[in-house]
């Protein structure tokens, strides 16, 4: 039967203090939102996410990728083959993008299983990033968080198996972004929880129970996609599942709303504390809404080594000021654009693809020494066009020297430069998501895809280190 092989989750570092956005104080343990640094985005959180989904799987396994999110980097160009390239998958691997909908990301999913019920893949990859904005100190502002998740689709051996599934499709104009305009509008907050969210729920969540014979008490969690912590709750009640024991929580004042990725970041929340036997009943609203009932099984205690939600929010690091999140969105004028530029050449990114965005360095088949960039001879043992190729993205290196540069341009300065040993080669690396402060010689650090700069208009994508936390 088919269903969730593996799980992944990304959330950002950086938190904002809600009380910043309204020019008031920040407190210790006030409500925040995850923001996405400078040098992140939707695609770069999904890999981070299918990179903690894959550990440990094989990738050449991997038979697909669906990259769903609404606010991807490209307007025309697939973000899933970008997604594929950066974490080293098989060269015929089916890509495909699911967007323009919240309910993107377990439109995916849906997509995955039926296509592995179907025969035409074994294991399909599903990532789910979201970076979306709101104009500035808009009330909407303070509801929307970044964040991403992943999920591994198979049928044999699954940690959560799909046991029923019902969609409802509505037409409303509640939430919307129209072509070129960068932030996300919503309508009267009355009409668009009554009329839209709590009407298309109810419907979508009454018919799954109706089709499977079900009742609330039957879940052990309720995964609920909320426009806001308010009425995230009051549906909950509403459907009568019990709010201390069988709602997942939302994450509203620690993560906020992540858009496409909401209800899937829940659903890896979720997992990460369910047992053999555990019912879920997951549940996606836009233009619509989605509902899945799933059961988990004894696989999922292969799958705690995840890093998933909780290892993320543990981890976090505090936006200096709202004014330094603005700037992080282009919001502000700077002397410094990182987009200006003539942009790079896509005859040199093309031949240099496999070593900038899978990161392949060259290992000696005469004296195993690994090296980056390619070349043709080996620096140690002088053996010429003797190499294989080995994937350093997924290992962890050691810190052999840095420098602060505080005239590089970046959004928030000091750049840290640093020269990294990753399985004895030397790479050239920025840092990112660090405090000065803890940049030490050798400090062990794992390496993040993460965009460089926007010369031209052109994301660009290489890998960065950061602190292994």
């Amino acid at each position: 039967m088919a269903g969730i092989i593996s799980y992944g989750a990304y959330v950002p570092y950086l938190r904002l203090p809600l009380a910043v956005i309204g020019g008031g104080k920040r407190a210790d343990g006030g409500p925040e939102k995850a923001v996405a640094n400078w040098d992140e985005d939707a695609l770069t959180m999904a890999v981070a996410a299918a990179t903690d989904c894959l550990r440990g799987i094989d990738r050449a396994s991997v038979d697909g990728v669906l990259f769903a999110s609404t606010s991807f980097a490209f307007k025309e160009k697939q973000g899933a083959a970008i997604v594929a390239k950066a974490l080293d998958l098989r060269r015929d691997v089916q890509t495909a993008d699911l967007g323009d909908s919240l309910r993107a990301g377990t439109n995916a999913l849906r997509a995955a299983i039926d296509s592995v019920r179907a025969g035409s893949a074994k294991r399909v990859l599903v990532v789910v990033g979201e970076t979306r904005m709101a104009s500035p100190r808009s009330p909407l502002e303070s509801n929307l968080g970044d964040a991403a998740a992943a999920f591994l689709i198979g049928a044999e051996g699954p940690a959560a198996t799909l046991e029923a599934s019902h969609s409802v499709t509505d037409e409303i104009i509640d939430v919307w972004r129209a072509e070129g305009d960068p932030f996300v509008h919503a309508w009267e907050d009355r009409f668009v929880v009554d009329h839209g969210y709590r009407a298309v729920v109810r419907e979508v969540v009454n018919a799954l129970l109706a089709k499977t014979g079900r009742t609330p008490a039957d879940f052990t969690k309720l995964v609920l996609y909320g426009p806001d912590a308010r009425s995230h709750a009051a549906l909950a009640r509403e459907l009568k599942f019990d709010p201390t024991k069988q709602v997942q929580d939302a994450l509203f004042g620690r993560v906020g709303n992540a858009g496409a990725a909401f209800t899937p970041l829940l659903l890896a929340a979720a997992l990460e504390i369910s047992k053999a036997g555990d019912r879920l009943l997951v549940v996606s609203y836009g233009d619509g809404a989605d509902a899945l009932a799933l059961e988990v099984t004894p696989a999922i205690e292969k799958l705690r080594d995840r890093r998933g939600v909780r290892w993320h929010l543990e981890r976090r690091g505090e936006l200096a000021s709202y004014d330094t999140y603005i700037r992080f969105r282009q919001l502000l004028s700077t002397e410094n654009d990182r987009r200006a530029g003539a942009g790079i050449s896509a005859t040199k990114h093309f031949r240099d693809r496999d070593y900038e965005v899978s990161l392949y360095a060259q290992k000696c088949r005469k004296c195993d020494q690994t090296q980056y960039p390619h070349q043709r001879v080996c620096f140690k043992c002088f053996a010429k066009d003797d190499f294989a190729l080995v994937r350093l993205s997924d290992k962890v290196g050691t810190l052999k020297s840095y420098t602060f540069d505080m005239f590089a341009g970046s959004p928030s300065p000091p750049l840290v430069a640093t020269v990294t040993d990753v399985d004895g080669a030397r790479l050239y690396l920025q840092m990112t998501d660090a405090n000065p402060k803890e940049v030490k010689l050798d400090l062990p650090v794992e390496l993040v895809f993460r965009r460089i700069h926007e010369a031209g208009g052109t994301p660009n994508y290489y890998w960065k280190c950061t602190p292994l936390r």
